[in-house]
């Protein structure tokens, strides 16, 4: 971890009490500008456009059917597309959604582990006053589950999921107020997990409190493997981009330490993966298949392959590098393939015909 500015000592000792306190990891996997490899496992074969036209996607989250639902971040609009792909159309307009400058908007979406019977689709979004998650059917009025949490032109964080715990996790952005990330009295910079309706689990790991894990930066990845474990994917400010193993009740160090180091005796936990600058990757979305992690990378234009081997992870290889542009996310389809997000249309990137697009690759 590189050390950065201090934090003040009250702050400090308050999260000391209430923090969990954990073993140095093991050797973490790294890689830099010029250590990266790219695998060549993808081929046109395997690669495939399989929706064109959308504007700036951002989640994406399958029904039961099949059919994929895609969260527009600038325009509010949850598009509906077939099983297996086709062309987009649009299943509602999430109202009240605040899609201005900056980085807010329609973000994460996450289908109802019940859906059979509750027919609910959940989103994180921006409004005026605030990010919020709610819940509703599609074309239904949302019912706000989770509302208050601070907005800003930048990191608002957005990615939602559902644990095999049937409880819903939330990455939040500290908004670019480093402070909030190590404050124990706010929602942003966390790891939030809730009951579907909105409610503090009994067995979360600070009594009364929303907060599963703290010290973040800007999460918008958030993967669970066969066992259960939580990986999260985060970027780092301009010097190192992380994949972190999360557990219940860590502190993972933002604002007081970035990427690797001293754990000051507990207090922090280490990440699993980094990238070195933060120019190499830019880290977004994230899924598992086949005992691997995928990362949607935004600057390096790839998907990161990083291989698990039960809490350890192995040295990130690159898929689709430089051939889409901008990646935001990357989801696991029911048939075993890897549906991957582009977000040429954000501002920050070059739109090419079609964009933005989804691309299919095939199940391996």
């Amino acid at each position: 971890m590189r050390r950065l500015a201090a934090i003040p000592a009250a702050v400090l000792l308050v999260l000391a009490a209430c923090g969990a306190k954990s073993p140095e990891p093991a050797p973490v996997a790294t890689t830099s500008a010029a250590a990266t490899t790219t695998s060549a496992a993808t081929t046109s074969a395997a690669v495939k456009t399989i929706a064109t036209g959308l504007q700036v996607p951002w989640g994406i989250a399958f029904l039961p059917s099949g059919e994929a639902l895609v969260a527009e971040r600038t325009t509010g609009r949850i598009m509906r597309i077939p099983r297996g792909g086709g062309k987009p159309t649009v299943a509602m307009k999430v109202p009240g959604v605040a899609t201005g400058d900056g980085e807010g908007g329609l973000l994460g979406l996450a289908v109802s582990p019940r859906y059979a019977s509750d027919h609910l689709v959940y989103a994180y979004y921006t409004t005026a006053s605030d990010n919020r998650i709610a819940r509703f059917t599609l074309g239904g009025k949302p019912q706000p589950i989770l509302t208050g949490l601070r907005s800003g032109s930048i990191h608002n964080g957005g990615r939602i999921a559902f644990g095999p715990d049937g409880k819903l996790y939330a990455g939040v952005g500290e908004t670019g107020d480093r402070g909030l990330a190590q404050d124990p009295k706010s929602l942003n910079g966390k790891i939030l997990r809730i009951d579907p309706e909105g409610g503090v689990p009994k067995d979360n790991p600070f009594p009364g409190s929303k907060v599963w894990s703290l010290g973040h930066r800007n999460v918008q990845g958030l993967a669970f493997d066969g066992a259960g474990r939580l990986w999260a994917s985060e970027f780092g400010q301009e010097n190192v981009d992380e994949v972190n193993l999360i557990v219940k009740g860590h502190n993972y160090g933002w604002p007081v330490v970035e990427g690797r180091g001293d754990t000051q005796g507990g207090k922090f936990t280490n990440p699993k993966v980094t990238w070195s600058p933060t120019s190499t990757s830019s880290p977004s979305g994230a899924a598992i298949a086949n005992g691997r992690l995928y990362v949607a990378a935004l600057q390096c234009g790839c998907v990161w392959r990083i291989p698990l081997d039960g809490a350890s992870a192995g040295k990130p290889t690159k898929l689709l590098a430089g051939r889409y542009g901008r990646l935001r996310t990357v989801v696991r389809a029911p048939d075993g393939s890897l549906w991957v997000a582009t977000s040429n249309r954000d501002g920050r990137g070059s739109p090419r015909s079609g964009d933005d697009r989804i691309v299919r690759i095939g199940a391996r």
